[in-house]
C-alpha cells in the first residue's frame, strides 16, 4: 500500500469531507484511493495501491484545500484538466497591505475581475489565502496564469484581457 500526506487548512477539511463524508466518498470512487483526515492537524493522507491514483487524487484535495467547491475539484479526475496555484506573496513586498491590494486586484469589485479572466480562458480561479488557483484545460490555464500574473505585475485590467483575447485567437487557430 503506498501513501502521500499533505496538508489544507482546517477551515477547509468540513468541505474535503462533506456532509456525512459524502465529498471524500466521492473523491475516493473517483480515483480508486483510501483518504485518511485528521481534522485537529489538517493532515490529509491519501493511500492506494497505484502510485497514479494518488497522484490523480492529490490536486483534488489540494484545490479543496485552496478554497474551490468539490464539484469543481473534482474535474482534475478528466485527464484534460489540470491545477495550477499561483503564491501572490512572490508578487507583493511582503506587507500584509500589499497581499490585500493585490488580491483586491485580482478579484475585482464585486469579483468582476476575476469573472473576467474566468469567462475569456474558460478556467476556474480562487483566490484563497495567499494564493490564487487556477482550474481548467492546460491551455486555457497556462493562459490564465500568465493574465494573473500580468494583474499581479500592475498590468492594467483592460490590457490583461486584451492579453487573453489575442492569444485565445492563436490558441483557436491551432486548434
Amino acid at each position: 500500500m503506498l501513501q502521500e500526506g499533505l496538508k489544507i487548512p482546517k477551515k477547509r477539511i468540513a468541505v474535503l469531507i462533506g456532509e456525512k463524508g459524502k465529498t471524500k466518498k466521492k473523491i475516493e470512487r473517483a480515483t480508486s484511493t483510501r483518504i485518511i483526515v485528521n481534522s485537529e492537524e489538517g493532515d490529509v493522507i491519501i493511500e492506494s495501491e497505484e502510485s497514479l491514483n494518488i497522484f490523480n487524487a492529490k490536486p483534488i484535495i489540494q484545490s479543496i484545500g485552496r478554497g474551490f467547491n468539490p464539484s469543481i475539484a473534482l474535474r482534475l479526475a478528466e485527464e484534460e484538466n489540470m491545477l495550477e496555484i499561483i503564491d501572490i506573496t512572490n508578487f507583493s513586498k511582503k506587507s500584509k497591505r500589499d497581499l490585500i491590494r493585490l488580491k483586491a486586484r485580482l478579484i475585482g469589485t464585486n469579483g468582476k475581475a476575476r469573472k473576467m479572466i474566468e469567462m475569456l480562458t474558460h478556467t476556474e480561479i480562487s483566490v484563497y489565502g495567499k494564493t490564487v488557483s487556477i482550474i481548467g484545460e492546460q491551455e486555457n490555464t497556462y493562459l490564465a496564469k500568465r493574465a494573473i500574473q500580468n494583474l499581479l505585475q500592475g498590468s492594467k485590467h483592460g490590457n490583461v484581457y486584451g492579453f487573453i483575447e489575442r492569444n485565445k485567437s492563436k490558441l483557436d487557430k491551432h486548434l
